[in-house]
């Protein structure tokens, strides 16, 4: 029911369309637990551009990238589920200490509840999406990622107790205030409010950093084909995508 289109520099790439039962790759066996079945799960690759899909409802995470993967870019319409994007295996999993991932013109729809991304490690660059609301938060991380937030509209839901778009997961304030979080030309709408943190040096964020950012004026403008193609926007993916080498 979803058009979809993954872009790719790979030499091998290998994709695999599961059912609730199937292997998640050819030396895996046995049956999918619920923690296997993600939208979209892309394992240690480089080089790829996830776009033009449109997720909803999954049985984990909507969209997970880990195991070192970097030179991510991912643009999506995605709605109606509770942890929306993974990016990072764990806190201690130090390969994706370079994980460079780029969150690009997505629009988080109604009904999400947190992660628009949960990042462990790595350099995140959250440019030019519309986060309509979240019932939690938008952003989220442990493990001293860096996050480069320019651009995005980012709108509050009407609980007084959620307005906060960012949140540091499991982690004492004295350890995550040096850590480089920066909001730069974001709209924040309905009491919205991005706590940054760390220093706001140029070269702390250049790992961070994909493509020159647009004015979140333009959000609608930008966000307006995010999804499948055609704008059947809340079209339902019943089954599940693995990117990995």
């Amino acid at each position: 029911m979803c058009r979809a289109l993954v872009h790719h520099q790979l030499w091998k790439l290998r994709v695999w369309i599961l059912d609730t039962n199937g292997q998640s790759s050819p030396e895996h066996y046995g049956f999918q637990t619920e923690s296997d079945r993600d939208g979209i799960s892309i394992f240690g690759p480089k080089d790829i551009w996830i776009d033009h899909y449109t997720l909803s409802r999954c049985k984990d995470g909507l969209i997970d990238a880990v195991m070192g993967s970097i030179g991510i870019t991912i643009n999506n319409m995605l709605s109606h589920h509770n942890e929306v994007m993974l990016l990072g295996h764990s806190d201690d999993y130090l390969p994706d200490s370079g994980m460079q991932v780029t969150i690009a013109f997505n629009h988080f729809g109604e009904k999400l509840v947190q992660r628009m991304p949960r990042c462990r490690r790595g350099y995140i660059h959250v440019i030019n999406n519309d986060f309509t609301e979240w019932e939690m938060y938008a952003i989220g991380g442990s493990g001293e990622p860096t996050i480069n937030s320019q651009g995005n509209r980012y709108m509050a839901p009407e609980n007084p107790f959620a307005k906060e778009v960012t949140k540091r997961v499991d982690t004492q304030q004295s350890k995550w205030k040096g850590w480089n979080w920066r909001s730069e030309g974001d709209i924040l709408l309905n009491g919205a409010f991005f706590v940054a943190s760390g220093e706001e040096l140029e070269v702390k964020y250049e790992k961070a950093y994909s493509v020159q950012p647009k004015s979140a004026d333009r959000i609608s403008f930008l966000t307006m084909s995010a999804g499948v193609l055609g704008n059947a926007r809340y079209a339902y993916l019943s089954s599940t995508l693995i990117i990995a080498l």
